[in-house]
């Protein structure tokens, strides 16, 4: 019976065990089936967040492709804009020649009608000779027939004589106004032709473009390149349908050669904003200032004039990008040493003299606001600078400022003289025209608190930058009107002058 027992117990403890083992089994397979449902959510948690995630960068890249797209559809309608405004422009120009067509027509529609009147005029009198020739007839009835006849015919010939000069002084005065009048146009023509031509040669410089998509960007977005570039260098820069080629106006030379630089350099650089604008700027004055150092260089080697003190010569380079009457001041300046020192040498007197004082007798140009004449200026310059007062006096004589005391000084004066008499060598009205916009900015430049006066549009305008921590918004309305007064009362300009006056406020800090 105790072995029956035993078998039973473990009979038992194995039933036992084994209902333990399948509980501990089944809650095992519980915790796994939760383990799995979790990763699953988490799964599924990250699809969710993966499916937003990627629903964003669509609609972020639907956005930028829809802004991208609006802003190629703004500059094109920008682009049509303004070839419809430069269409705009060739219509009104040709619609004012069709005008000035017209009125010649009319002139001449008035010429004939006047001339039909006189027409009228004259049959009026030959009637009127008629009647009064019948009176005669009638008056002479008692006469005989050969005498009749006589009189009547010494009456047509004294009236036909009378009309035959009548009209001869009508035509011989026709002709004559219609030949003063020929005369007139075809000078005139020929003047602005002439003058046309020159200005065009001494007051533009053209700068070619790799490709006309440069030209977009050297106006900028709504304009702001080309805006900062003309208020740094002072110029005008026209931007028109030449293809691949833009026009720098200015009549002052070296502001324009230093904007040629400047543009020269954006455009090999390719970024063109006006942060960059300002500092190849600032480098294009650096690399002309060179080349003006250069020049004097040249100068005084090309008129064998040795030994100027080094500022001299720099201000002698600043004459290559001036002219007198339309003719190189510099260039002039060579010449005339040239000229003084042979005449020199054929007189046996100083010939380092005459060329010192040939080259050096026009330095007082290069100075920008003289005090003086030019005359005086180059006499303050050569003496501060360590030059004789041989070449002083011999330089201060050229215009008959002061009595020429050496042979030297009047072979100075000769040796200008020719210099500019050559034909060719001088044009009058082109230095009327420079001396208008000088006095421009002069006027501008007197005012206090201006900080930069340009001419511009041949003196069309002027465009002043001032202090803005000297003005305020009132006082340069106020500037503005006091300048426009005193241009109409000093300066003789055809057409108008359009004032702009330019007040720019900057704030800059610098985060550390």
């Amino acid at each position: 019976m105790p072995w029956l027992y035993l078998m039973l117990g473990l009979v038992l403890g194995s039933a036992a065990g084994a209902l333990v083992a399948l509980w501990q089994a089944r809650g095992a397979f519980s915790r796994q089936v939760a383990a799995v449902q979790a990763q699953a959510q988490h799964a599924i948690e990250e699809a969710r967040r993966e499916a937003e995630a990627s629903r964003r960068e669509a609609l972020l890249s639907a956005k930028e492709e829809i802004h991208r797209q609006r802003q190629e559809m703004e500059n094109e309608m920008r682009q049509l804009r303004r070839e419809l405004q430069q269409e705009q422009q060739r219509l009104q120009q040709r619609e004012q020649q069709l005008d000035r067509r017209m009125e010649q027509l009319e002139r001449r529609e008035e010429q004939n009608r006047r001339r039909e009147e006189e027409l009228e005029a004259l049959q009026q009198q030959a009637a009127a000779l008629v009647a009064q020739q019948q009176m005669e007839l009638e008056r002479i009835s008692g006469l005989t027939r050969e005498e009749a006849r006589q009189e009547i015919l010494r009456h047509a010939r004294e009236e036909a004589e009378r009309e035959a000069v009548q009209i001869m002084r009508e035509i011989e005065m026709a002709a004559r106004e219609v030949a003063e009048r020929e005369a007139k146009e075809i000078i005139a023509e020929a003047i602005q032709r002439c003058a046309a031509d020159h200005v065009a040669e001494t007051t533009i410089t053209v700068v070619h473009l790799p490709s006309d998509d440069m030209k977009g960007r050297i106006i900028g977005k709504e304009g702001r390149n080309i805006r900062t570039f003309e208020a740094l260098t002072g110029v005008d820069l026209i931007i028109d349908d030449t293809p691949e080629a833009v026009v720098i106006s200015a009549f002052d030379p070296l502001r324009r050669e230093i904007a040629r630089y400047t543009l020269e350099k954006l455009l090999a650089d390719g970024r063109i904003h006006p942060a960059r604008i300002e500092e190849m700027y600032a480098k294009a004055e650096k690399e002309v200032d060179n080349i003006i150092r250069e020049a004097g260089e040249k100068a005084c080697y090309e008129a064998h004039v040795h030994g100027l003190h080094p500022e001299l010569v720099r201000i002698l380079g600043k004459l290559k990008f001036r002219t007198s009457y339309g003719q190189n001041v510099l260039k002039h300046s060579v010449e005339v040493a040239h000229l003084a020192g042979l005449m020199a040498a054929q007189l046996g007197v100083s010939v380092e003299v005459a060329r010192r004082a040939g080259l050096l007798h026009d330095i007082g140009k290069a100075v920008e606001d003289p005090v003086g004449n030019h005359v005086q200026v180059g006499m303050e310059l050569l003496r501060k600078y360590g030059e004789s007062e041989a070449v002083v006096h011999a330089m201060s004589t050229h215009h008959g400022d002061y009595e020429a005391r050496s042979v030297e000084a009047v072979l100075v004066a000769a040796a200008d003289a020719l210099s500019a008499a050559r034909p060719g060598a001088r044009r009058e009205s082109l230095e009327a025209y420079i001396q208008r916009l000088t006095q421009l900015e002069a006027i501008a430049s007197s005012f206090e608190g201006v900080a930069k006066s340009y001419a511009i549009q041949a003196g069309r305008e002027i465009r002043i930058m001032v202090h803005p921590h000297q003005l305020d918004d009132l006082a340069t309305y106020r500037i503005a009107k006091d300048i426009v007064k005193r241009i109409e009362k000093e300066v003789e300009y055809p057409g108008q002058v359009k004032v702009t006056v330019i007040r720019e406020m900057r704030a800059v800090e610098y985060a550390r």
